[in-house]
């Protein structure tokens, strides 16, 4: 950090004034934000150790270094929450002090500024879904949210759109049902959105990674629903074992928001549900699949 960030410039979080206006508009639950705001980095703020402002000051700057790039950048480090708001929400304020800083990209590229809060409100989502799940979920800001931060992805419609170099990878938001009416109008969207705001940048295909392209769910859906539909607009690569990713953790997480419940307690609500459920407990598992389809 000290070697690639040293003399990066970094950039301010806004007012503290100013903080509970913004984390509303980045959709931000009003317990998440009680627990940022107790722990805001006010200089005179004991919870803030002088390594922890340096960490926030190297991250801000290292992310901002990339603006305008839409590769994973390498996560920070994992810090031990339980040690408090300063730790829990680090990359929170980091993210805070870019938005303003993705912002300004945006507004350089003629993005509207409703399309901007929109795709920046994954922050509230995310929050959202890790208090959810206990702590479960995944640290906030260390890689994923890198993304909006840099103007790498934007949110239009149903489907977020992660600008790449012949492909627009798509992700699949918690955001209610991916019928194919929605799916259809954010790539639409998107058809238009790039050209006009990317003018530079050409490309061919959508691409998804997701369990949620698994040609084993065609054992368990019927014909017409909503996830069998998406699927038929792919076509899928050669199957590989990703690295790094465990396919069935990743049906648990985003099936059911837990990863410690038993499979014989956990809800049978959807056909999904108990499509995960039943394909696990036969032992099988599920697959990371990647697709793709002409723009």
């Amino acid at each position: 950090m000290h070697r690639l960030a040293g003399d990066l410039p970094s950039a301010p979080l806004p007012a503290k004034a100013d903080a509970p206006a913004i984390l509303d508009r980045l959709a931000v639950h009003p317990d998440d934000a009680a627990e940022i705001m107790a722990g805001w980095p006010d200089p005179d703020s004991p919870l803030w150790t002088p390594e922890l402002r340096w960490l926030l000051d190297r991250v801000i700057a290292l992310v901002r270094a990339d603006l305008g790039g839409h590769g994973w950048l390498p996560p920070g480090p994992e810090l031990p929450r339980e040690r408090g708001h300063a730790w829990r929400h680090l990359y929170v304020y980091a993210y805070l002090a870019l938005a303003d800083v993705a912002m300004g990209y945006h507004r350089d590229h003629g993005i509207s500024a409703d399309v901007s809060w929109t795709t920046l409100a994954d922050l509230g989502r995310n929050l959202a879904v890790d208090r959810r799940m206990n702590g479960e979920g995944w640290p906030v800001m260390q890689s994923w949210l890198t993304l909006h931060a840099r103007g790498g992805l934007y949110e239009l419609g149903r489907l977020q759109h992660h600008r790449g170099d012949t492909d627009i990878s798509l992700h699949i938001p918690d955001a209610g049902p991916l019928t194919p009416e929605a799916v259809s109008a954010s790539l639409d969207q998107a058809r238009a959105f790039f050209p006009r705001h990317f003018p530079d940048e050409h490309y061919t295909h959508f691409a998804c990674g997701s369990w949620l392209l698994d040609p084993q769910l065609l054992e368990y859906l019927p014909e017409d629903s909503n996830i069998i539909r998406f699927q038929r607009r792919f076509e899928l690569e050669p199957y590989e074992e990703p690295e790094g990713l465990d396919p069935d953790v990743e049906v648990l997480r985003f099936g059911f928001r837990t990863l410690t419940t038993p499979l014989d307690q956990l809800p049978r609500r959807t056909a999904l549900q108990r499509a995960i459920i039943d394909h696990l407990r036969s032992g099988r598992h599920w697959h990371w699949r990647r697709g793709r389809f002409p723009i």
